[in-house]
């Protein structure tokens, strides 16, 4: 098949996409395919250029990356360096590109990628792409609508309350902050922006923080335990990953840094609890409709209780991405995970 393995964008995770696109498109290669890796703002060429050959030259046409950097991207020096003066997210020849593939492998991250904008274009176009459909992502992306989609779905999740750019001040006013809190963007993904607030006069500082990165940010208890993800395909939920840190807790460094975290796959919990998460996050993926793959993160206090944290509609796939170690404990390899999720996102269309 032809695969366009669509990464990059003007999200804070950018670099963190390239580096799953990178690995997608060298497993799909692999397994026989012309994987294309491309960047979705940026595009390829000038728009109206002849790419009729593309996937002929795919790798070498491919967008190449070394490693992630340990600090979130620049956006504004990122969109001042696309030439022309073009308002579309689509860069030059995206979407011409895309339209000639069998299918694209989605490794966007975070906004702009995950929240359906994405879906929702492609649907128009009657592109064929991998993951959930654009409504699902849209809730899924919000992490305060999440919460209100699944009120009644028996998922545990923090408490908490959306805070607006424009009113925090007012609506803080409103209500009784118990420390610790943890402050966060409504929308972003890879921890970029989130702090943990043990006092009132560390909490201006935590909002500036999740506000320089969006209009909407959401404020929750600390819930202090282990954390764990649960990759979920099909309704089916894979072993659960537990995630430690070695310094801090499991921020954009820990997450993509090699060595910063030990995880632990299949998690050593009791066996109650394995199922328990499980189920928590077949129930979410049910939920918000993630009928493809899905990845959920939880916490479990020291006395077993447990708290989901958030859907990830796009999980990554980079060399420390969870989804891939946990695939791998049911004996299913990268490249053929690569090719699972291509085969049931194909399966929707039919």
């Amino acid at each position: 098949m032809n695969v366009v393995v669509l990464a990059g964008g003007l999200s804070t995770e950018r670099d963190v996409s390239f580096k799953s696109g990178e690995m997608v498109a060298k497993a799909l290669r692999e397994n026989g395919h012309k994987a294309l890796t491309l960047d979705v703002f940026m595009g390829y060429g000038a728009e109206g250029d002849d790419v009729s050959d593309i996937f002929d030259r795919a790798e070498e046409a491919s967008i190449k990356v070394e490693t992630i950097p340990t600090e979130a991207p620049d956006i504004e020096a990122i969109k001042a360096s696309r030439p022309g003066d073009s308002k579309s997210f689509f860069g030059p020849n995206v979407i011409k590109i895309c339209s000639a593939a069998d299918i694209v492998f989605m490794a966007l991250h975070g906004a702009d990628g995950e929240n359906g904008k994405v879906q929702a274009a492609f649907d128009l176009f009657g592109i064929k792409y991998t993951g959930n459909g654009y409504l699902s992502c849209a809730i899924a992306m919000d992490k305060g609508a999440t919460k209100q989609y699944l009120a009644n779905c028996d998922v545990p999740f923090p408490m908490g309350f959306s805070l607006k750019k424009d009113t925090y001040k007012e609506e803080l006013a409103k209500v009784e902050v118990k420390y610790p809190v943890v402050v966060k963007p409504a929308c972003g993904g890879s921890s970029i922006g989130v702090t943990i607030v043990n006092s009132e006069d560390e909490m201006q500082k935590a909002l500036d923080d999740a506000f320089f990165w969006e209009d909407e940010v959401v404020v929750e208890e600390y819930i202090k335990g282990r954390e764990f993800s649960c990759g979920v395909m099909e309704g089916k939920a894979l072993p659960v990953i537990e995630i430690a840190p070695k310094i801090g807790f499991y921020d954009y460094k820990n997450k993509y840094a090699a060595g910063s975290a030990v995880e632990t796959c299949p998690a050593e919990i009791p066996a109650d609890k394995t199922a328990e998460m499980q189920l928590y996050a077949e129930r979410v993926a049910e939920g918000l409709g993630l009928d493809t793959y899905s990845r959920m993160d939880f916490l479990m206090k020291e006395n077993g209780e447990i708290y989901c944290l958030e859907a990830n509609t796009l999980p990554g796939m980079t060399p420390t991405s969870l989804m891939p170690q946990e695939a791998a404990v049911i004996g299913m390899n990268y490249n053929e995970l690569c090719e699972e999720l291509i085969r049931m996102s194909l399966a929707k269309y039919e």
